[in-house]
């Protein structure tokens, strides 16, 4: 296993980034369905969301930390998706930057 760390700024209260998270979980859960097999996430302290996904049969798990001024995102990957490591990281900066900046 191989650990990615993206950093995502934000100007938003602590609140309103895991407001914002919770809703786009249960949109993931919703929208993903096909392509992603379980989305396990909680909360494991004010500020730090521990998750596991199920992707192309690969199990993803990481955390989230929620800072004052970005959210720094661990996810560990499996030596296959290591291929798609620049893609990934990508994704996640479109995705979660597009939640905290909307």
């Amino acid at each position: 296993m191989k650990t990615l760390e993206v950093r995502v700024p934000h100007s938003l209260d602590p609140v309103e980034v895991r407001r914002r998270l919770d809703a786009a979980l249960v949109k993931a859960r919703d929208d993903l369905g096909g392509n992603v097999s379980d989305i396990d996430a909680r909360w494991d302290e004010e500020d730090r969301l521990s998750f596991l996904l199920g992707v192309m049969g690969l199990q993803i798990r990481g955390h989230l930390e929620v800072l004052v001024t970005e959210l720094v995102v661990q996810v560990d990957l499996p030596g296959t998706a290591l291929l798609f490591k620049g893609r990934i990281r990508d994704g996640i900066q479109e995705r979660i930057g597009g939640l905290l900046t909307s």
